[in-house]
């Protein structure tokens, strides 16, 4: 149903890295959450009404909040797609995280409910009447749910929305939810066990986890979590493709919101090159960078030697001397000044955040193994961490 209609009211559906087709997958994916929503409520409040229970009633103000979710959900994306401002330059990409957030926190609410009513029903339990008509609605509210979780989760992988993959996952907690009231009425009819408390206080702690998990995949990117490996991968292969560039470092994306990324970047040349076709071969990164991902993306050119043996050879044993005070470190920007009575050795080191080493110990313990090598060499050294994971 949901290509069908995508085929239908969406142009260019497959272009997902475009704002406007992200837009309008989100609003499709929101009215029609709405619409089943409000459909499952109005089924699931007269299923209640009918058999007398109080779970299946609570079960659709459930659903009734949900499609507070996905209008919140909608909000996000119309509100994020507006134009950057001058008060907002980079856009307003990053209220979809914001509406994932709040989507998380109505799951978590509801999770919260569900646990106190269940605990109630656990001191004070009471029997529930099974009639066809309250079954057959539970049964579809299950199969429209299932329905509802697959194709938010799928198309928000797809569009890379956090908000609508807790949607997703919303779904498929209300999913469980229902599908516990279904079990307990049918334990409760045939062997007059009254278990739906019990089963209920499972479920809440499984919504508990769900609406913990998707606040922190939408949370992360607020806070400026790091870029995926694979991204920077790709990052790495893209600059390193051109063969004037012998290496990068100090690289940084900072995210927006979907589709509205800035990558900047230091990319080492050779210092003997022309510089004017060194700047074109940036800019032409530059330009690749921003067709391929979508992005803004800035590059700083360094100028290394690369022509003198002696300092190539150093570099390559202080890279491996560095490597072996801690393996994740990486060293750029070196040059080799020499006086009278010693040598220099003049680098940047890049860390991890994880790495157990304080930035001190690291540097004095470079200094010293570089003293201990042949000659007379000092480290003139400055320890930083990395933007990625190593």
């Amino acid at each position: 149903m949901i290509s069908l209609l995508a085929k239908w009211f969406i142009l260019h559906r497959e272009n997902t890295g475009d704002p406007a087709v992200r837009r309008a997958y989100g609003r499709l994916c929101g009215v029609l959450g709405i619409v089943f929503n409000v459909l499952l409520f109005i089924g699931k409040f007269i299923a209640g009404q009918i058999s007398g229970s109080i779970a299946i009633t609570a079960d659709s103000f459930n659903n009734l909040s949900d499609a507070g979710s996905s209008v919140v959900t909608l909000l996000g994306f119309r509100l994020g797609g507006r134009k950057a401002d001058k008060n907002h330059p980079f856009g307003h990409g990053r209220f979809e995280y914001l509406s994932g957030l709040v989507v998380s926190a109505l799951i978590l609410v509801m999770g919260v409910e569900l646990a106190q009513s269940s605990i109630d029903k656990i001191l004070h339990p009471t029997e529930v009447e099974v009639s066809v008509l309250a079954v057959a609605i539970l049964l579809v509210s299950i199969a429209v749910k299932l329905y509802m979780a697959f194709y938010n989760k799928t198309i928000g992988k797809k569009i890379n929305s956090a908000a609508m993959v807790a949607t997703g996952m919303d779904s498929f907690s209300d999913t469980l939810s229902t599908l516990a009231v279904l079990i307990a009425m049918a334990v409760g009819h045939f062997t007059h066990v009254m278990i739906d408390g019990w089963v209920g206080v499972l479920v809440a702690v499984f919504i508990l986890v769900s609406a913990y998990k998707a606040a922190v995949e939408t949370l992360n990117p607020l806070l400026g979590q790091s870029p995926a490996p694979e991204l920077v991968e790709h990052i790495r292969e893209l600059v390193l493709g051109h063969e004037q560039v012998c290496g990068i470092h100090d690289l940084v994306v900072h995210d927006y919101g979907p589709g509205r990324m800035m990558i900047s970047l230091h990319a080492e040349v050779p210092s003997d090159g022309n510089i004017l076709e060194l700047h074109d071969v940036i800019d032409s990164i530059e330009m690749e960078l921003a067709d391929e991902l979508g992005c803004e993306a800035v590059i700083h050119m360094d100028p290394i030697v690369t022509n003198d043996v002696e300092t190539v050879a150093m570099r390559e044993r202080v890279e491996k001397l560095v490597q072996e005070v801690d393996a994740g470190a990486s060293i750029h920007d070196f040059r080799m000044v020499t006086g009278p009575s010693h040598t220099n050795l003049i680098f940047d080191v890049a860390v991890p955040f994880d790495t157990v080493k304080s930035e001190a110990d690291i540097e004095e313990e470079i200094r010293t193994r570089v003293r201990l090598l042949p000659g007379s060499y000092y480290a003139v050294v400055r320890v930083e961490h990395t933007y990625i994971h190593a």
